[in-house]
């Protein structure tokens, strides 16, 4: 697994979508054959993907929602997102 970079650019991989499912009352991620259940700071990460925000934006844009170090959640946010690209599902 090779580390991402904070100056990538994530989005969700073609046929990947997050949606709302009523039945399990969460968020998931949608993939071919593949259903993940996002907990409520994955969500708040997804949420944030729009395809032209580097990863260091979003962190900062997280870091001031949650009142919180940056440094703090770029870790966070790197660990999720290397585990989400190595598993097929975000391109970064």
């Amino acid at each position: 697994m090779t580390a991402l970079a904070l100056e990538a650019v994530p989005r969700l991989k073609p046929g990947v979508r997050r949606r709302y499912d009523a039945a399990r009352g969460q968020h998931i991620l949608l993939a071919p054959e593949r259903v993940l259940v996002l907990d409520d700071i994955a969500n708040a990460v997804l949420e944030k993907l729009d395809g032209a925000t580097a990863i260091d934006a979003l962190c900062a844009a997280l870091a001031k929602q949650y009142e919180t170090e940056v440094e703090t959640v770029q870790a966070d946010v790197l660990e999720l997102l290397a585990d989400l690209r190595d598993k097929g599902m975000i391109t970064a």
